[in-house]
């Protein structure tokens, strides 16, 4: 084969192979989110799935909103060799129609973001959509949840506690939102206060309930004294301890240990309490 012979091959092979080699595949480790498909001519260059973190959600001008969650972020790129690219409204509007679809609402939009809410069979999910001129967009989604608390307070430290302050805050007892029963998860925590009752005979305790300031004041009473209540009885059916050690009390929202402002603070004031009688 001569010299131009072998540069001319070289050239069919180079315009051959490269629309193959324009056509961009998905991150291995990434897929799409159920909720939506993707923009025709789309690929995902990289993803972020976590089981458990926040996000903070533009919800109106200069003023952002924290979730917690479930957290997903998947960024999409164009494909190089696309005829021609999305506007960044023309993104933004098609999540907007396809959430509003789903019953969903557009918490705000601007030039490049919209914020996005669904509550579908009972989970709040929040979306946000980033769009730029190239093309590009990324999808921020938090499914509302609060942690699965896999640190529970030990007997010791909540004697500690006790000891130090007259009371020790338990996180780690879990309810279903405007319910008492005690999740199944909550065993650990519940059986570590026994733990505590258990090497120490003469203590006794008021179990408290505590909640946000979601919902009314007299709901939040109520909710408060009947979680109380309920660990009170596991303690008491399920732990052996004496009922005679223990008082259920419900303090509402009237004690909270961080502002309610924020989901954050407001999963901090959703506790059970002891306290010394």
């Amino acid at each position: 084969m001569n010299k131009r012979v072998l540069v001319l091959t070289l050239i069919v092979f180079f315009f051959a192979t490269a629309g193959v080699a324009a056509v961009q595949k998905d991150d291995p480790k990434c897929k799409d989110h159920p909720l939506f498909t993707r923009m025709p001519d789309y690929w995902i260059r990289g993803c972020v799935q976590k089981q458990f973190d926040v996000y903070n959600f533009t919800v109106a001008k200069g003023k952002k909103e924290p979730v917690e969650g479930q957290f997903w972020r998947i960024d999409y790129y164009p494909q190089a060799d696309a005829v021609s690219k999305p506007s960044e409204l023309q993104i933004q509007r098609n999540h907007e129609n396809a959430i509003q679809k789903l019953g969903g609402t557009v918490v705000y939009s601007e030039k490049g973001l919209s914020c996005l809410k669904l509550v579908q069979d009972g989970k709040e999910i929040w979306i946000e959509v980033r769009a730029e001129f190239t093309g590009k967009y990324w999808l921020y989604i938090v499914q509302k949840q609060g942690m699965a608390q896999d640190i529970v307070a030990d007997a010791a430290a909540m004697g500690n506690d006790l000891n130090a302050t007259g009371h020790a805050a338990v996180y780690g007892i879990y309810f279903d939102t405007g319910k008492s029963t005690i999740k199944p998860e909550s065993a650990a925590a519940i059986a570590e206060i026994a733990k505590l009752l258990a090497a120490n005979p003469g203590l006794k305790l008021y179990v408290v309930g505590h909640t946000d300031n979601q919902g009314g004041v007299d709901s939040n009473i109520t909710l408060s004294q009947a979680r109380a209540e309920a660990v009170l009885k596991a303690l008491v059916s399920e732990q052996g301890i004496a009922a005679a050690r223990l008082r259920s009390y419900g303090c509402g929202q009237f004690a909270p240990v961080a502002s309610n402002d924020s989901e954050e603070g407001r999963a901090k004031n959703r506790r059970v309490e002891l306290v010394k009688q």
